[in-house]
């Protein structure tokens, strides 16, 4: 069963910009109870937290996407979002959306983003 489904990734310039989106399925959660948050991982590289967007609305980030990534929620469609601002060919890797609660821990499958010229 999949409860989170990533889209929106793809192949962008240098300096380009890219939204992805991470939809729930309320069948199974609302993210209104839930702590989601954006990781990445690069061939050959660990899984590395990119952004945090808690279910207070309070959010944090990598120091290598701060200032150029955004995180947001739209509870109402159960969706959470990661705008990508300025990319570089360094942020090229397979974005992943998690959820959390006390309860439980969830994994999207991963969307492929590719930054190059």
């Amino acid at each position: 069963q999949v409860e989170l489904v990533e889209s929106g990734g793809g192949l962008v310039q240098p300096g380009g910009s890219l939204r992805l989106s991470c939809a729930a399925s309320r069948r199974i959660f609302s993210i209104n109870t839930m702590d989601m948050a954006w990781y990445r991982q690069a061939p050959g590289k660990q899984r590395e937290l990119v952004a945090i967007n808690t279910r207070n609305g309070s959010t944090d980030y990598a120091d290598s996407v701060k200032g150029r990534f955004t995180i947001s929620r739209s509870n109402a469609k159960n969706t959470v979002y990661l705008q990508m601002n300025s990319l570089k060919p360094e942020d090229t890797a397979v974005y992943y959306c998690n959820a959390v609660s006390y309860y439980t821990n969830y994994w999207g499958q991963g969307t492929q983003v590719t930054v190059s010229s």
